[in-house]
């Protein structure tokens, strides 16, 4: 469906609404957006747009995988009620003006070296959001520093939506999907899935008790196989400073050739045990 009007009477007299936005492009990462969505409620609108607004100068918007053809055959077999595949005139009328931005959280981490990125994003979910007005919308994990910037967008402008994640989808090696993928040679593959090795390290060793940010660190570039363009600890669900003793993630974006791929690691800390007031003291 291209218009909004075909959207709307598609989900007419539909009592909960789940939005999974995408470029396309559709992986196993999608299907998982996709199947959660099913099991969260009634109508599942999935959007199909490559949204020029987050895409920089030099950066790959007229080379963005597109097949739209796969993309609607792999909604269909999810079960999708409606694919809304806007064209941009929808999406920006002629006369808009009007853009979201993140603040801070869209300056650290990705937003350094992609300016302006997390406003094409935060721009482009703000006006899915009122086109579909869904009860709910799923994000990838893969893209935290999306996920964080959305529910503070949706919390801020007090939108009725419920922002919820989904955990990243990997392949057997560990590497995160993504529709960049698509772009790596098969020599590049282990350079690519030095990326998770170093996040699974790091994890690890703060499973066993690390929490020195330096160290966390260094386990992560000690195995990786290309340059990054950074790794980083921050607070996890407002990308501040890092805390031991706080919800953290541990960041990397690297290129790999002309591919630009990212990802991420939870760091949580054991909760305390809860003293059993049986015992004896």
């Amino acid at each position: 469906m291209r218009t909004t009007a075909d959207v709307r009477a598609a989900l007419g007299g539909a009592g909960s609404v789940a939005l999974v936005p995408t470029m396309g492009a559709l992986h196993d990462g999608h299907r998982a957006l996709l199947r959660a969505a099913r099991a969260s409620a009634e109508a599942v609108v999935m959007s199909l747009f490559v949204n020029p607004i987050q895409f920089g100068a030099g950066e790959d918007f007229a080379a963005y995988p597109r097949d739209e053809d796969a993309d609607f055959a792999a909604a269909e077999a999810e079960g999708v009620d409606v694919v809304f595949a806007p064209e941009v005139e929808t999406m920006y009328p002629r006369g808009f003006v009007t853009s979201v931005d993140p603040g801070a959280l869209g300056d650290v981490l990705c937003g350094r070296s992609r300016p302006g990125h997390f406003r094409g994003v935060a721009t482009v979910v703000a006006r899915l959001l009122g086109l579909v007005r869904p009860h709910l919308a799923l994000f990838g994990e893969k893209d935290w520093q999306q996920l964080v910037v959305i529910r503070r967008m949706t919390s801020d402008l007090a939108l009725p939506y419920e922002i919820r994640g989904v955990p990243t989808v990997r392949d057997p090696d560990g590497l995160a999907l993504s529709s960049r993928n698509a772009y790596l040679r098969a020599v590049d593959r282990p350079v690519a899935a030095s990326i998770p090795a170093g996040l699974f390290a790091a994890r690890a060793a703060y499973g066993a008790g690390e929490r020195d940010a330096g160290r966390l660190i260094t386990a992560v570039r000690d195995r990786l196989l290309a340059a990054p363009e950074y790794v980083e600890l921050r607070g996890r669900d407002d990308l501040g400073p890092y805390h031991p003793d706080r919800p953290a993630l541990l960041a990397l974006a690297a290129r790999i050739g002309p591919t630009r791929l990212i990802d991420n690691v939870q760091l949580v800390p054991e909760p305390e045990p809860t003293p059993d007031p049986r015992s004896p003291t």
